[in-house]
């Protein structure tokens, strides 16, 4: 608790440790009566965590509890403080009861489903961290159609749109309905860290779609970002189509210098188009931290795929001239930087 964990890295290795740490602990052969202070130990640690970094164990207490008669036993403990809490509640009124929510995890170990359902409408809010368990109860109940409407009425403000897309998408994939998964929940469903993630991601789920199609679809989804999709037009082949994107709107222009290295021998024309573009993207100011460095880069970046296409260094300088050539700030500065080189 006395350690700056702003950075969040902190909370990431606690929860990995408890993914890891679950199923070890629910495996364990022990006596009822050593698990029994295992988790006594566990809740009590849960309790005097005044930073919250191990709540997330409460969403597996059912499985700790390894056996259904253990897990019977604390749902006489929390269900009826959770029970209390929402019958009694009133606007203005706001009680946490961390046993709500391993109350829920019990549940679902000891095959409560109908019951979960019901003690879920007691709550005075639609809050989806709730109601979460309330979906899982519905798909093992077999009902796929209405787990689907039921997270969907969660959605509005605040409320964790992907998670929610990625669980009706699931629900879909094992009903074996791949089209309708992607059409309404798997751009939602599966962005990632950056495009390149996302669309390895989409094409990785989605076997039986072209790359390129699924590349056209993320790209209409983001409209005024094309540049960015240029990493993943590049992965998938799609040269034109990546040349077409980078002259749209913006890309970083060190990706398109370290393209037009990567492409100089493979496909020069398009190394070539990838160095006119970093010129170009440069002389209008683009770029983080831009350096004389990062120009020479890029101009000869830009020379060496023209001579690798058969082009004139005449035609390709007096086009990189063109570029440059204006009063800006940003083409002064690529000016004086080509001068040196």
């Amino acid at each position: 608790e006395n350690v700056d964990g702003s950075s969040g890295s902190m909370g990431t290795s606690v929860n990995r440790a408890i993914e890891a740490l679950v199923p070890i602990i629910a495996a364990a052969t022990v006596s009822d009566p050593i698990r029994q202070h295992w988790l006594d130990r566990l809740w009590e640690a849960i309790e005097d965590d005044g930073c919250c970094y191990i709540e997330s164990l409460t969403d597996y207490w059912g499985e700790l509890c390894s056996e259904q008669r253990v897990a019977l036993h604390w749902i006489e403990l929390f269900r009826p403080t959770t029970e209390r809490i929402w019958r009694d509640w009133s606007p203005g009124r706001f009680v946490i009861h961390r046993g709500t929510n391993a109350c829920f995890s019990l549940m679902m170990k000891a095959g409560q489903f109908a019951e979960l359902l019901a003690l879920l409408e007691l709550a005075p809010n639609k809050f989806w961290h709730d109601r979460r368990w309330g979906v899982r109860a519905l798909i093992a109940l077999g009902r796929g159609a209405e787990a689907i409407q039921y997270a969907e009425s969660c959605r509005g403000i605040n409320t964790p749109d992907g998670e929610i897309s990625r669980i009706c998408e699931e629900i879909l994939l094992r009903a074996g309905l791949s089209d309708e998964a992607y059409r309404r929940y798997a751009l939602a469903a599966n962005r990632g860290s950056t495009h390149l993630a996302t669309h390895r991601a989409l094409a990785k789920k989605y076997p039986g779609k072209a790359p390129v199609e699924i590349l056209r679809d993320l790209i209409a989804s983001t409209p005024g970002d094309e540049g960015k999709w240029f990493a993943a037009a590049k992965e998938a082949g799609c040269f034109d189509l990546a040349i077409e994107l980078v002259n749209r709107t913006y890309t970083d222009p060190r990706t398109l210098v370290r393209a037009a290295r990567d492409f100089v021998q493979a496909q020069p024309q398009f190394a070539f188009d990838c160095g006119l573009a970093a010129m170009r993207w440069l002389s209008e100011g683009y770029g983080f931290d831009i350096t004389a460095l990062d120009v020479w880069d890029a101009h000869a970046a830009t020379m060496a795929a023209s001579r690798a296409a058969g082009r004139p260094d005449e035609e390709t300088q007096d086009r990189i001239r063109r570029i440059v050539e204006g009063p800006t700030p940003a083409r002064r500065f690529m000016i004086d930087a080509l001068r040196l080189t």
